[in-house]
C-alpha cells in the first residue's frame, strides 16, 4: 500500500453519508456513516444476521425528563436517540441480544463552570446518559472509546459493524 493511500475510506462502490449532531441513521444497506464527536457520543448498533445498523450523534445527555415522546427535538439527545434506535430494532422484530452495540464520544472539551465551582462536563453527562440508558435496556457495549480530552472522527461500516476511529488533535482557542 502506497503511503498516501487511505487505509480506512470507504471503497468507491459505497456510498458515504455524514452523521450531524441530532441525527440518527438507521439502514439495512451497506453504508460508510462518517461523524466527528467533541463532547457529543454516537452510538452504533449492528445485527449480523439481518443485517441492520443503526447510529446515533447525540449532543445533549437526556430531554429533562420528558420521556422522549414529548421531546419536540428527541434525536439531539442522547437518551431519546438511543430509545428511538432501539423501538426501531422491536419494530423489525431484531432480538437486541443479538445487536452489537459500541458506544464512542463525549470528551471533556467544553469547559463547564469556572475554576471555583466545577460541574460536571456535558462530554461525561453523554457518557453517563447513554451507559444508564444501555444499562436499562439491558445492553452492554462491546467496544467503548470514550471521555479524554479530544475529539474523535469515526467512520462506521453498517454493513459489517466495523468502526474505525481517528484522534483529533485538541484545538485551543487563542
Amino acid at each position: 500500500m502506497d503511503d498516501n493511500e487511505c487505509r480506512v475510506c470507504p471503497p468507491p462502490s459505497l456510498p458515504l453519508v455524514h452523521l450531524n449532531p441530532g441525527q440518527v441513521l438507521m439502514t439495512g444497506k451497506p453504508t460508510v456513516v462518517s461523524t466527528v464527536l467533541g463532547s457529543c457520543v454516537s452510538v452504533t448498533m449492528f445485527n449480523a444476521t439481518r443485517p441492520f445498523a443503526a447510529i446515533c450523534h447525540g449532543m445533549l445527555p437526556d430531554c429533562n425528563g420528558k420521556g422522549c415522546s414529548g421531546c419536540v427535538e428527541k434525536l439531539k439527545y442522547v437518551d431519546c436517540s438511543i430509545i428511538h434506535m432501539v423501538r426501531h430494532f422491536d419494530k423489525l422484530d431484531i432480538d437486541l441480544r443479538s445487536v452489537n452495540v459500541k458506544l464512542f464520544g463525549g470528551a471533556e472539551v467544553l469547559q463547564v463552570g469556572s475554576a471555583t465551582k466545577q460541574r460536571t462536563s456535558v462530554g461525561k453527562q453523554n457518557i453517563e446518559a447513554a451507559h444508564k440508558i444501555l444499562s436499562k435496556i439491558g445492553i452492554t457495549p462491546s467496544v467503548t472509546d470514550i471521555g479524554g480530552s479530544t475529539g474523535r472522527k469515526i467512520l462506521f461500516y453498517t454493513h459489517t459493524g466495523d468502526v474505525f476511529l481517528k484522534r483529533l488533535k485538541r484545538q485551543l482557542s487563542v
